[in-house]
């Protein structure tokens, strides 16, 4: 996987929140691209989409602090502050700029979406163009929960509950078998990822992971959620062209449906996107589909 990547881990400075250590691998050719994986995964999910991609842009494919291999500070603070999308964003943004990237594109898929999200409301000068993939806003999902969203997102409120009950119960089965359980879906099973894939979500899958991603999900719920609600409120929105682009078949287009209109209260700028045949994890169970998504998207003028 990332033949002829670099790779490299990179300290970002104390810019109101604690500092972290990012870990990424970086290759190809062609204008920055972020790419920003999810839970409860690695910067190793775009391994299938790199490959399509990296003719044409420069890939920086990363791993969020207390993430993978990235290392971010011990607790989150008040309102796991300190695991914020805010946070996470700042982290990327420094990171790109030590990289030698003022101004870049950026994709997400799931937390990764998440945080590009907030990057782009945070640094619009920075962002030339958002992709976000198999997600809503935080603040439209907070904001309209229904029993069929939580019987399919059930993590969001078992992890957001305080330190460390969520940890410990996690941590208590074996992470080969809590990855099987938490990302093989119905009728798909683990099929979509491949051995080596999940060899290191397996690998990655530590208590400084459990830590941190519990920490982002309570960040989720509180300091995230007042940040987005006070965005919403003063019509702050996405400026820079975006696209949505999501399973079909994931828990996010079961639910909800058609996400453009619903994106449409967050975006000010062009909007595309549409759904693709597949379930939540876009990039690696349809990698041929996305990076085509995402190539006519970032490379449109």
């Amino acid at each position: 996987m990332f033949e002829g990547f670099e790779v490299r881990k990179i300290k970002t400075p104390d810019k109101g929140f604690s500092s972290a250590h990012i870990n990424l691998r970086r290759g190809g050719n062609g204008p920055p691209l972020l790419l920003i994986h999810g839970n409860p995964l690695t910067h190793v999910s775009w391994h299938k989409v790199a490959p399509d991609l990296q003719d044409h842009f420069e890939l920086i494919c990363v791993d969020l602090r207390g993430y993978g291999d990235s290392e971010g500070p011990k607790d989150g603070g008040v309102d796991s502050i300190n695991y914020s999308f805010r946070a996470m964003s700042q982290d990327l943004i420094d990171v790109m700029e030590i990289l030698g990237h003022e101004k870049f594109y950026v994709a997400g898929h799931d937390r990764g979406a998440r945080t590009a999200h907030r990057m782009a409301l945070d640094h619009p000068k920075k962002i030339l163009k958002l992709a976000v993939i198999d997600i809503l806003p935080s603040h439209h999902i907070w904001n309209h929960t229904s029993k069929s969203w939580a019987d399919s997102s059930w993590h969001w409120l078992f992890m957001m509950q305080p330190h460390d009950m969520p940890e410990r119960l996690m941590a208590g089965v074996s992470p080969e078998y809590y990855i099987e359980k938490k990302i093989s879906k119905p009728g798909k099973g683990l099929t979509p990822f491949s051995k080596e894939a999940l060899a290191e979500y397996v690998r990655c899958f530590n208590w400084k992971t459990i830590c941190g991603s519990c920490e982002d999900y309570r960040a989720c719920a509180t300091s995230d959620l007042d940040m987005d609600t006070k965005d919403f409120l003063s019509n702050k929105k996405v400026q820079c062209p975006t696209l949505s682009i999501w399973g079909k078949d994931s828990h996010t287009g079961k639910v909800y449906g058609d996400l453009l209109p619903i994106w449409r209260n967050y975006v000010s700028g062009p909007l595309s996107g549409g759904e693709i045949d597949c379930g939540h994890y876009v990039i690696e169970e349809k990698p041929k589909a996305t990076s085509g998504w995402l190539f006519n998207h970032f490379n449109a003028q």
